[in-house]
């Protein structure tokens, strides 16, 4: 691909590090931001500036938060004894979409995997349990992707919490096995939560 102008080479070359986009995609992109009002695009540049430089993690359950405490974490109107873990945002975002959890959150950051070089060690793991032995937790719900990663991340944590004999559940089934928990519908992550099982009958399955 040949440019005219280097920075428009640059440009692209920055946009296409972005997860799905290649470099015609980052192309098109980058010319559609040209085509728009300069306002616009400031605008934009403003925004992601702002975002990193000022976006903070909670720091009880290490959401992405404006402020160190979220607003589910400083809620007056949630269980801060059911806690359920899952692997960022994205998820929390499409559990809150359901309307039909009440407890609070633990957000791991990502799940073990070792091809991708992401250890226990990587992620807030080590915070959960100090939280659990703190005795401030009466249930864990895993509500991680139902993978090979997601399914090892369990295992691992519920191996770290399991002398502590605190009830462990995770949710049900109804989402296919391999699928992202951001992708499933509204009813059937709903109802997954709501119908969630011990953990350890998932082990059996």
């Amino acid at each position: 691909m040949n440019f005219s102008s280097k920075l428009l080479e640059n440009a692209v070359n920055e946009v296409s590090q972005l997860p799905g986009i290649g470099r015609r995609t980052a192309l098109r992109l980058v010319l559609h931001l040209l085509k728009r009002p300069k306002e616009q695009t400031h605008h934009l540049a403003s925004a992601l500036n702002v975002l990193v430089e000022d976006i903070k993690k909670c720091k009880k359950c290490h959401n992405i938060s404006d402020v160190e405490l979220c607003e589910i974490c400083s809620s007056h109107h949630r269980n801060e004894g059911i806690v359920c873990v899952v692997e960022d945002i994205r998820d929390v975002m499409a559990i809150e979409s359901t309307a039909q959890y009440k407890g609070v959150y633990h957000v791991l950051g990502g799940k073990i995997s070792p091809i991708e070089g992401v250890g226990p060690q990587n992620l807030t793991i080590e915070s959960l349990v100090k939280k659990v032995k703190r005795g401030d937790v009466e249930e864990i719900i895993f509500a991680l992707s139902s993978t090979m990663e997601g399914d090892t991340t369990n295992f691992y944590i519920y191996k770290q919490l399991e002398s502590l004999k605190i009830k462990m559940s995770t949710i049900a089934r109804g989402i296919s096995v391999g699928d992202e928990l951001e992708y499933a519908d509204e009813v059937t992550l709903g109802r997954s939560i709501i119908n969630r099982v011990p953990f350890v009958n998932s082990l059996q399955s």
